[in-house]
C-alpha cells in the first residue's frame, strides 16, 4: 500500500515538473507585459525634440547611406545612359539626394548622431556593377537596382514617420518619404522595372501568408455599394453646396 501511494506521488511530482517547464517559458516571454514597451525605453534617449529612439537614429543612417551611393549613381546616369529617360531619373536622384543629404546631416548633428561616410559593402557592389554596364543593359540595372532600393527604404520612413515621439526625424522622414516617391516615380516612368521581379523577391522574404478576397472565378463581382454614414442617406457628399440656403435671421432684440 504504501509502494503504491510513493508511485502515485512520484508519477503526481513529475506531472507537476512537467506543467511548470512548459508554463515558465510562456510566462516568461509571451505572458510578461511592458516587454516591448522596455525595449522601446531602453532603447531611446532624451532630447529637447523629443525621445530618439534607436529607430529613429536608424532612418538618419539609413536615408545617409542612400544618399552616398545613389548620389553618384544618379550622376553617372546623366553622364552615360543611352536613354532620356534614364538620364531625368538621373538628375531626380542627383538633386533629392543632395538635399535630403544635407537634412540628414543637420538632423544628425543636432541630435548627437554618427553617420557614416561611405556606402556598405553591398551598395559599392551596386555601384561597381552600374559601372561595368553599357548602353540597355546598363539601362535595365540602373532602373532595378534603384527601384528595388528605393521600395525598401520608402517602408522603413513610413514605420518611423508613424512612430516616431521625435519632431527632427518626424519632418526627416516627411521630407525623405517626398523625395523617395519622386525618384520611384521617375525610375517606374522609364518602362524598364521589372515588377515580377521585386514581386517574387518580397514574396520570398516574407514570413506570413496574405490575406484579402479570394481570387476572381472569372465573374464580375457586385459593385460595392458607396459608404454613408450612419443614419444618412446615398445622396450624402462631403463637398459643399454650390448653393448655399438663405442666412439666418439674427435676432437683435435682446431682454
Amino acid at each position: 500500500m504504501l509502494r503504491r501511494i510513493n508511485g502515485t506521488a512520484l508519477i503526481i511530482a513529475a506531472l507537476v515538473a512537467t506543467v511548470g517547464a512548459l508554463a515558465f517559458p510562456m510566462w516568461s516571454y509571451a505572458d510578461r507585459s511592458g516587454t516591448g514597451q522596455d525595449n522601446l525605453n531602453a532603447s531611446s534617449v532624451a532630447t529637447q525634440w523629443g525621445p530618439l529612439s534607436a529607430a529613429d537614429r536608424d532612418l538618419l543612417v539609413k536615408v545617409r547611406l542612400a544618399g552616398l551611393w545613389e548620389l553618384p549613381a544618379g550622376q553617372q546616369a546623366i553622364e552615360r545612359a543611352p536613354s532620356k529617360a534614364i538620364k531625368d531619373a538621373g538628375d531626380h536622384l542627383v538633386v533629392g539626394h543632395t538635399d535630403l543629404d544635407k537634412r540628414a546631416r543637420d538632423v544628425a548633428a543636432k541630435l548627437g548622431v554618427e553617420l557614416p561616410n561611405q556606402p556598405t559593402e553591398q551598395q559599392q557592389a551596386w555601384l561597381r556593377e552600374l559601372s561595368a554596364a553599357s548602353g540597355q543593359e546598363y539601362e535595365r540595372k540602373f532602373a532595378n537596382l534603384l527601384r528595388n532600393a528605393h521600395g525598401k527604404v520608402f517602408s522603413a520612413i513610413a514605420q518611423v514617420r508613424h512612430t516616431t515621439r521625435n519632431t527632427l526625424i518626424r519632418q526627416l522622414a516627411s521630407d525623405a518619404n517626398q523625395t523617395v516617391l519622386d525618384h520611384i516615380t521617375m525610375l517606374e516612368g522609364t518602362g524598364m522595372v521589372d515588377f515580377d521581379a521585386i514581386a517574387n523577391e518580397a514574396a520570398g522574404g516574407a514570413t506570413a501568408s496574405p490575406t484579402g478576397p479570394p481570387p476572381p472565378n472569372g465573374n464580375l463581382p457586385p459593385q460595392p455599394v458607396p459608404a454613408s454614414p450612419s443614419g444618412q442617406d446615398q445622396s450624402f457628399t462631403s463637398r459643399p453646396s454650390t448653393q448655399p440656403g438663405p442666412p439666418t435671421a439674427i435676432n437683435t432684440n435682446r431682454p
